[in-house]
């Protein structure tokens, strides 16, 4: 990698005007930045250390009050928190199943949110729109592990993030500190689609930081359920987290997030729709599994997530209700 200058702010504000103003970089626990920097994806001339700014790190509050998750909090403090496991499961399953033990202890709920495309093209350095010869490469190459849906353009690699979705379904917010304040969006509006070769697939600007993400109070059911190509150390092919709001047996209203399919968390609204008014059980989950790929247009080679999407939104739905019926026998 390129050399480069080290800054280790004591608070966030401090971060933030070590950001500003010339080409620099946040590091958290580094399982991203440190990859790209090693492959010249990204050179930064000034590398800022957050990790230690112990002031935006931690869980605090409860199922009845609504969650605040430090930017910094480790994955591995995540999962210790026994409100998270009990009350926003899908938040809990979706963090347990990131990496291995150590890189839990490494990687951050901030630096989960923030990471960039995994996509093989952008981390070969053809950037998030890659083209040669006036063709798109994702759309020409090999594209197994790319989008299905919003693929009409050429940003066709899928949104890194598999917290992003259940804390979407969770209703969450992202508290963002930059040059001129605070601001708090949802999470979903950390996230679009870029259009043109200099665009950002990530809202924040650089010399922005997000400092803490908000979750509400916990109320009916939620879960998560991802498909995997090993049970190892892997990225989920696709996963779906869901938050339904229940009365009685009946779902009022439900939140469907899928990720793995487009350039940004996909919300599933048909699927949504499709679940509201019913209980919960395998014919209305598998028909609302079944709504989840409409509209989905899949490139040439990854086809098999339309299957793969139906079947992790039947089982997340079953799972949020309690009815795992894989796991028996």
């Amino acid at each position: 990698m390129k050399a480069f200058e080290y800054v280790s702010p004591s608070s966030a504000e401090v971060a933030v005007k070590a950001l500003d103003g010339v080409d620099a970089a946040p590091l958290s626990g580094g399982t991203d930045l440190i990859s790209r920097m090693k492959d010249l994806v990204t050179s930064p001339k000034r590398v800022v250390y957050l990790k230690d700014i112990s002031a935006i790190a931690g869980v605090s509050g409860d199922a009845a009050s609504g969650l605040t998750i430090g930017a910094e909090t480790t994955l591995a403090a995540l999962l210790s928190s026994k409100v998270v496991k009990e009350s926003y499961p899908a938040l809990w399953q979706a963090a347990s199943e990131v990496g291995t033990p150590q890189i839990k202890n490494m990687a951050t709920v901030g630096g989960n949110l923030c990471q960039r495309p995994r996509c093989w093209y952008y981390r070969a350095g053809f950037g998030l729109l890659p083209t040669k010869d006036g063709k798109n490469m994702v759309r020409e190459g090999d594209n197994r592990y790319h989008a299905i849906f919003h693929t009409d353009g050429d940003a066709l690699f899928v949104s890194p993030s598999s917290l992003a979705a259940p804390l979407i379904a969770l209703g969450a917010t992202a508290t963002i500190l930059g040059p001129k304040g605070e601001r708090t969006i949802p999470v979903a509006s950390l996230y679009q689609i870029p259009k043109k070769a200099d665009d950002r697939e990530l809202t924040i600007a650089a010399n922005e930081i997000v400092t803490k993400v908000t979750v509400p109070a916990a109320k009916g059911k939620n879960a998560s359920y991802e498909a995997r190509q090993k049970a190892a150390h892997d990225w989920p092919l696709v996963m779906a987290s869901v938050n339904l709001d229940l009365d009685g047996n009946t779902v009022k209203s439900a939140s469907v997030i899928v990720y793995g399919v487009a350039p940004v968390p996909y919300r599933a609204e048909a699927a949504e729709k499709a679940i509201t008014g019913k209980a919960v059980n395998a014919e209305s989950a598998a028909a609302a599994g079944d709504a989840a790929v409409q509209g989905a247009k899949p490139l040439s080679d990854n086809g098999y997530k339309i299957p793969l999407t139906k079947s992790v939104v039947k089982r997340a739905l079953l799972a949020a209700v309690g009815n795992r019926y894989w796991e028996e026998g």
